[in-house]
Formats: C-alpha cells, sequence, structure tokens
C-alpha cells in the first residue's frame, strides 16, 4: 500500500481554483497550473488498500485506483499512467469531467472524506503527457477489417482506439466541423481546454485511425450505404434530443436549447467567431435545469458578461451529506454542489416550474413566468399564490435529453430496434438486430457519464472485434445491462 498511516495523518485537499475576479475574465481552465503536484503524494497516501476496493465498483471503467495512488505516492509516474491507461483511455478527461462516483464508493468515505482519486488521476495523465509517457500505439499488423465508427464523443473515440490497436482499419465519422462530439461543443473550455481533445487526436492519427469530420450518416451518406462499405459499424452517436419545454412563449426569441447555446461559445476560442451570435453579454440570464449542463451554461454566461444569471429546478435542494438511510454508502449520493460556475455567482432557485415566458412587441423574451411547487402523495403539485416572474433576456434549456437523433434517417436506414426507453437495443455484445452493427455509448445506454461512455466504447469494440475475427482479447469492462452503483 501506499502510506500506511496516510488517512489517520493528513486531511483531504484538492486542487486550487484560480480566484473568480481572474478567471471570468478568460476562458482557460478554473484550478491553478501545477497546484495538485506539490499536495498530490500525500493525497495519494491517503489510499487504504482496504482489501475490497470498493472505488473499482463505483468506476465503470473499473480503474485500478489502489495500484496507481501506491505509484503516485511513491513518484513512479511512469509505472502509474501505465496502470491508470490499462483501463482508460482519455484519463484527461475523465480526471476533469467526471463526477467521481469512484471517490463516493470510497471506503475511506465511510467516516471521513474521500481520497481524491480525481485530482490523483489527472495528475498522473498531465505528468505523463509532460514526460513523453503517452505515445502511439500502432497495431503490429493489420486485420484487414474495417469499421465505421459513427460519431467522435468519448465512446466512440474509445471504440476506436481499441479497435485500431487491434489492427482493424477504423474511420470515425463526425457531422460536426471538429472531432470530439459533446467534449468539443458541449463542455465549456474553462472546464477542459480543447487541447487535451487535439493531442488525443494526434495519438490516435499516429495509431492509424481515421477521421472524417462534416458527414452525417443518414443524410450525407445513407446508413445503408456505410453498412456496405464496412466490416462492421458501430454506432455511437450519443443521445442528442434535448428535453424540450412546451410552455406558452417558447417560440420567443431568446429561448434555446443548452446545445445551441453552449456550442457557439466554444466556437469563437476556436477562432470561428469573435463574438457568439447568442450571448448572455448585457442580459438577465435564465438557466432551466440544475445538472451539469445547467452549470456550464451559468459559467459560460457569467464570461460572456451577463447582468444576472438564475438557475431554477424544478426538484427540491439536496442535502449537504449523504442520508445513510435513503442513499447508504458505497451508492453515489445525491448532493448539493457547488461547481466553479456556481462560485462565480448568480441564483439557485428551487422547487419550480415554468409557466410561461413574456415577450416584447418584437418578440424578445422578456420576462419567465414560474411557480412554487411541492410532492404531495408522490405528485409534483402547485403551490397557489406562489406565482411570480423574473426577468428573462436570454433563456437556456438544459433539462437533459430523451434519446438519439431520429430525424436524421440513420436508425430508420438501419431498421434498428429500439428498447422501451427509446435507445438503440443491442445484445450482450452491444450488437444491434442488425449483424455487424453495434452500439455503444448514449445512443444505447441513455444519457450518461463520460466513464459509462468510454467503458461502453471499449466493450463495444471487444463484441466487434470478436464478430470480425471469432475471438478476442479485448476488456470489456461492463456489460449492456449494468447500471450505476445507486439506490
Amino acid at each position: 500500500m501506499a502510506d500506511p498511516k496516510g488517512f489517520l495523518n493528513h486531511g483531504r485537499e484538492v486542487a486550487k481554483s484560480r480566484p473568480v475576479d481572474v478567471r471570468l475574465k478568460d476562458w482557460n481552465e478554473v484550478y491553478v497550473p501545477g497546484s495538485l503536484l506539490p499536495i498530490i503524494g500525500k493525497q495519494a497516501g491517503r489510499c487504504m488498500d482496504c482489501g475490497i476496493p470498493f472505488c473499482h465498483n463505483g468506476c465503470p471503467l473499473g480503474n485500478l485506483i489502489p495500484e496507481w495512488n501506491d505509484y503516485a505516492y511513491r513518484g513512479d509516474w511512469t509505472a502509474a499512467s501505465e496502470r491508470l491507461h490499462a483501463t482508460n483511455n482519455f484519463p484527461e478527461f475523465t480526471g476533469r469531467l467526471c463526477p467521481a462516483p469512484c471517490e463516493s464508493a470510497c471506503v475511506l468515505g465511510i467516516n471521513q472524506p474521500p481520497v481524491t482519486i480525481k485530482n490523483v488521476e489527472v495528475s498522473i495523465i498531465d505528468k505523463a503527457w509532460e514526460t513523453g509517457d503517452v505515445a502511439p500505439q500502432a497495431p503490429e499488423r493489420l486485420s484487414g477489417k474495417t469499421v465505421a465508427v459513427v460519431g467522435s464523443g468519448p465512446a466512440g473515440l474509445a471504440a476506436a482506439q481499441q479497435l485500431t490497436r487491434a489492427g482493424h482499419t477504423v474511420a470515425v465519422y463526425e457531422r460536426a466541423d471538429r472531432i470530439g462530439g459533446l467534449l468539443r461543443y458541449g463542455i465549456p473550455e474553462f472546464k477542459m481546454e480543447k487541447r487535451h481533445i487535439n493531442r488525443r487526436i494526434e495519438q490516435m492519427r499516429a495509431e492509424g485511425t481515421r477521421f472524417r469530420t462534416g458527414v452525417e450518416i443518414g443524410r450525407d451518406l445513407k446508413a445503408t450505404d456505410l453498412r456496405k462499405r464496412y466490416d462492421a459499424v458501430v454506432i455511437a452517436a450519443g443521445a442528442t434530443t434535448a428535453r424540450d419545454l412546451p410552455v406558452p412563449g417558447r417560440e420567443l426569441t431568446g429561448v434555446y436549447q443548452a446545445m445551441e447555446y453552449l456550442p457557439l461559445s466554444n466556437k469563437v476560442q476556436e477562432g470561428d467567431y469573435v463574438t457568439a451570435p447568442v450571448s448572455a453579454a448585457g442580459k438577465h440570464v435564465v438557466v432551466i435545469g440544475g445538472g451539469d449542463t445547467g452549470a456550464d451554461c451559468v459559467g459560460t454566461a457569467h464570461r460572456q458578461g451577463a447582468a444576472s444569471v438564475t438557475q431554477l429546478e424544478i426538484m427540491p435542494r439536496p442535502g449537504d451529506e449523504r442520508n445513510a438511510v435513503s442513499q447508504p454508502w458505497p451508492t453515489f449520493p445525491m448532493l448539493y454542489k457547488v461547481t466553479s460556475a456556481h462560485e462565480e455567482g448568480g441564483e439557485r432557485v428551487y422547487s419550480v416550474n415554468t409557466t410561461h415566458f413574456e415577450g416584447d412587441e418584437d418578440g424578445n423574451v422578456q420576462w419567465l413566468h414560474l411557480v412554487e411547487v411541492e410532492f404531495v402523495d408522490g405528485k409534483l403539485t402547485r403551490k397557489p399564490g406562489t406565482e411570480r416572474k423574473i426577468p428573462a433576456q436570454l433563456v437556456t434549456l438544459a433539462m437533459g435529453f430523451t434519446g438519439t437523433d431520429r430525424e436524421n434517417g440513420l436508425v430508420d436506414q438501419f431498421a434498428l430496434d429500439l428498447d422501451e426507453r427509446g435507445n438503440i437495443a443491442r445484445d450482450a455484445d452491444f450488437q444491434t438486430n442488425v449483424p455487424g452493427v453495434f452500439v455503444a455509448g448514449d445512443a444505447g445506454r441513455g444519457q450518461s457519464l463520460i466513464v459509462w461512455a468510454i467503458a461502453e466504447g471499449r466493450s463495444a469494440a471487444r463484441g466487434v472485434d470478436r464478430f470480425l475475427t471469432g475471438a478476442s482479447e479485448l476488456p470489456a469492462p461492463i456489460r449492456p445491462t449494468d447500471r450505476s452503483l445507486m439506490v
């Protein structure tokens, strides 16, 4: 183990953030560069080597957390990187974006603050890039088989990298103009700078993966034609159909889906625009939805110079501490979170429901009308006399996603079966009802976390490899039916 008394001698210490007034002036990541390395050895040393590492179960990738904690504690960064990459293709993504269910399952977390697993992870991978421990892993020989991957989010990239390293010729199709999916255009720069994606893409190119941007399967290229060109297809198109809010005034200018708003600010950082075509500058902004995407909208609005930012959530405010009865360890608890975006200002309002929008004579949204709600006999009920309105000149809808895109024709052209939740159905090998067509990530699982996407991509790659060659040595960390460690 690392330090036998580490968890007794050292408390939890996390990465330091740059001052709010400083970081709001740019789009760089919020953390102080280099602040983790001086403390990460002691933090890794808090790992208990607990015998039964429940952190493995909390993480769908099955990350070998005690092992790379030990190496990080000892300063053996090369070994730590090798152990980290043994289960995770892109730890720099998860180390920045994952909500860390592994930490919720940490045995130390039963009665103490858990190990800073996420911070250790990102320290290891950042050090690995710095020292050159991350290098292309080209296959020794080619199989002669070809695979198309539809979608370049974390599931698609993980599947593509695994299959390329197995010797197959892989082409990734992305309908956007750049590779990365929601990592590229759904995650703001202040949460993950896109240089992290760019260097992984270059690694994958060097390994032999090919990329095709600006090609939407179903529209630009028929799904049936794609199937004829390749020996196998992996659909990793995500669950991009956003949940809408069908209330009066929804058609007013200024009411946008989060994924209509967020990509524009990312395109500014890419140099496509000088200023975002839809900007919060000088406006009263309302974000509907209390999750991570909503928080991304909050942080983006702050940096664009919003006059005010209000985030609405229909559910009650979560508790500050784990409820041992309703959310026992090692499940992932639903707790009140203060993200970096919330540290920067704005108001959060819980237990409210939007009734309608009100606009000016030119059709621009000006006010949002809401009412307080409560649960009565398990049903959400409006509280009489609590109606009010708040200023809203820009509204973003961040209420989650309902499934994969059906409008582009991909699902219907392949004649894919759907499950009871509207996701693409698959068997134990992640294969759909169409032989040779597989599905990974949110398109098959529904909206989920980045660690689940990467785990699905790796597992689907094994299914594809077995389909093409009859056997596979690729790892499959999860089954399609596996679910998060939650009550």
